[in-house]
């Protein structure tokens, strides 16, 4: 079994976006993206309005290959396209049972999130990140 004996690392981005609602009106709401080195494969989207805050984790690749072209099947999907002002945004849509949720987020916080995440942990090397160890004691308490 392979240890991780590296420090962690940890990646964050807050960002405002926009909430985009099926009836067509949307609300600005802060979004961060955070990134922790001990789960190399994941990130996670916190937004959070006035009176809620809701948590998703997810593929890391996904926003990587959303930057560039449609990506994710299943409950996470991310595409660049253009905002209604005409501006780069990166599209995530976040689909569950309670429903779905389209995020507007601006490319270039997104694009940049990324950069710092793949400095901390290289794509492909996310296995060498992991501490198994501590991932068996986690589930099995031994």
């Amino acid at each position: 079994m392979k240890t991780n004996r590296t420090a962690a690392v940890a990646v964050t981005e807050t960002m405002k976006a926009r909430l985009v609602a099926t009836h067509g009106g949307a609300l600005e709401l802060n979004v961060t993206l955070g990134y922790d080195s001990r789960d190399p494969f994941a990130v996670s989207a916190v937004m959070e309005t006035s009176s809620l805050r809701i948590t998703w984790v997810f593929a890391r690749e996904l926003l990587d290959g959303g930057l560039l072209e449609p990506t994710g099947d299943g409950d996470v999907h991310v595409w660049p396209c253009l905002d209604h002002h005409g501006h780069s945004i990166l599209a995530l849509e976040l689909c569950s049972d309670d429903g779905d949720a389209l995020l507007e987020l601006p490319t270039q916080k997104v694009a940049g999130f990324v950069d710092n995440t793949l400095a901390a942990v290289p794509a492909g090397t996310e296995a060498d990140h992991l501490d198994v160890d501590a991932l068996l004691e986690s589930i099995f308490g031994a």
